[in-house]
This record gives structure tokens, C-alpha cells and sequence, in this order.
């Protein structure tokens, strides 16, 4: 297998100030800038509890391997680097599977990538969080056929219409609380909800009060607003928390400390991509930081 070459700049860490402007890519939207949010926000969280005389609470946060999953990822050709789109996802998934960490598998176009991602679902012979595109309702069932047998969990991206990359490809459409409802009844795993991000967002959850919300911007790589994941999961995550049975975050995630954070703050699971997309090129064993 010929890899390619990554599109990651291998910054010493990943912080959204190698790849500005890398879209397809590892960059992200305006300039990377909800990127770069996205991984400083973490550590001035933990200021504010330092400031609060909070900080060795955090600290005190036992953190495991089931606390963290990979992010659901597609477009390795265009994205990551790859040659080949089928050459990515089960290493990915493996290597995340080997670290103890959970699964998550993305949706993209062509169809092809989401059956790549269960194909390695599939021969690992276990299960995972799926996260479809917000295609019209009808090719939104057909695809739960596909990932039911695998899936752990079923999540819509709400904002993905968003995304840059997938502009003119695919009919993706905003999301109405009824036919978030209607998408729920087609399957019988856990419900997510991911791309909350904004007010409009909130009010959505608050209606169909979701198994689990997951806080995401994408890696700042979707055009709604400018901010951090981080400081959303401070200002809503209470409140949040009261309208699901979980609550996950990703973005700029990088470190245990960072996952601590998150744990603190009100998450129970911790998104992570990036980091986890460049020691699988590389060959690297993931491992919690």
C-alpha cells in the first residue's frame, strides 16, 4: 500500500497555525481561526479554574481510555493525503480500537466512504457511533440500513451543510425538529445530535432532547460562527446536560489535560481527530496522552 503524502504539516502539536488555508485539508475555515479557538480555549478553561482555586479538582479527574473516541472522519484522498480512500479506515479504527478508545465513523460522498468505514467496522468485529449527512429523509433511511448492524450508536450531523469541502457535491438540508424525530423512529440504538454549536442549535436539542448532544464545529472547518467548542461546553454544558444522557465534545482536544477539562466542564466523552489521524499515517500506536 502507497500511502501518499499527508496533507498535516506535523507541527510539533497541533494547534491550527500550519495548515491555514488548507481546505480540502487538515486546515479549517476562516484562516483556521475557530481551529485555533478550538485548541487555546483548553487551556484558558483551565486559568479560570485556577482562578476559582478549581484547578486541582480538575486535575483530580480519572481519565480512561473510554472517556476519549476517534473522531468520525472521512475524505482520506482529498483530506488526509491518502491514495487510495479504502486504505484509511481500518487502521484508524484499529488503532483507535487498540487503545481502548471508542469508535466513530463519518459519512461522505461518494457513498463509498461510509461503506469503507463499515467495511472496517465490520472486520473488526465491532461496533460503532455512526454520523450521517443530513441528506433528504429518504436517503437518510436507506443508510440506516446500511449501519444498523454495526452500530453502537446513530448520530446527524446537523450542520454539515455547512462544510466546505462538500459544497455542490451533495443535497444536504438544515434539520427540522420533526424530521429529527422521524430519523430517531427508523432505528433503536442511541440518538446524537452533533454540530451543536449555536443558539438555533440549542433550541433544537431542547425540543427533541437527544440521547446525546455532541458539541462539534468540526475542527473549525464549518461556516456558522465564530468561537470555540470549548467555550460552548462552558457556557451550555449544564444546561445542556439536562436535555440528554450524554454529552460529548471535540476540537482542539489534544492532550489528558485537555480531556480532564472537557470531564470537568460537564463532557462525558472527548472527541479527538487530528492527532489520531497523523500516527495512523505514520504508523504510530495511539495512546492516552
Amino acid at each position: 500500500m502507497t500511502k501518499g503524502n499527508l496533507k498535516c504539516q506535523r507541527c510539533e502539536i497541533c494547534k491550527g497555525y500550519g495548515c491555514i488555508g488548507q481546505l480540502p485539508g487538515l486546515g479549517g475555515v476562516f484562516e483556521s481561526h475557530n481551529f485555533q479557538l478550538n485548541c487555546s480555549a483548553w487551556e484558558q478553561l483551565r486559568k479560570e479554574a485556577a482562578a476559582e482555586g478549581k484547578l486541582e479538582n480538575l486535575h483530580n479527574i480519572v481519565v480512561s481510555p473510554q472517556n476519549v473516541r476517534c473522531g468520525p472522519v472521512t475524505g482520506a484522498v482529498e483530506n488526509i493525503g491518502y491514495i487510495e480512500e479504502s486504505d484509511f479506515y481500518y487502521p484508524y479504527l484499529k488503532n483507535a480500537m487498540d487503545a481502548g478508545f471508542g469508535l466513530c465513523v463519518g459519512d461522505g460522498c461518494p457513498d463509498e466512504k461510509l461503506h469503507d468505514g463499515i467495511a472496517a467496522v465490520k472486520k473488526l468485529e465491532t461496533k460503532a457511533a455512526f454520523f450521517l449527512k443530513p441528506y433528504p429523509q429518504e436517503k437518510l433511511e436507506e443508510r440506516v440500513t446500511w449501519v444498523k448492524p454495526y452500530a453502537e450508536f446513530i448520530g446527524i450531523d446537523i450542520d454539515s451543510f455547512n462544510i466546505v469541502t462538500m459544497r455542490n457535491l451533495v443535497n444536504l438540508e438544515r434539520k427540522s425538529a420533526e424530521q429529527l424525530e422521524a430519523f430517531r423512529r427508523s432505528f433503536d440504538v442511541p440518538f446524537v445530535i452533533k454540530g451543536v454549536f449555536t443558539e438555533e442549535d440549542l433550541t433544537l436539542v431542547r425540543e427533541v432532547k437527544p440521547d446525546v448532544i455532541y458539541i462539534s464545529n468540526h475542527g473549525g472547518r464549518v461556516e456558522t460562527r465564530k468561537g470555540s467548542t470549548a467555550d460552548f461546553l462552558k457556557q451550555y454544558g449544564k444546561e445542556l446536560k439536562n436535555y440528554c444522557k450524554e454529552l460529548w465534545v471535540d476540537g482542539g482536544i489534544r492532550t489528558k489535560e485537555d480531556v480532564q477539562t472537557a470531564i470537568y466542564y460537564g463532557a462525558d466523552k472527548a472527541i479527538i481527530a487530528r492527532p489520531f489521524i497523523r500516527s495512523t499515517f505514520d504508523g504510530e500506536q495511539l495512546k492516552l496522552l
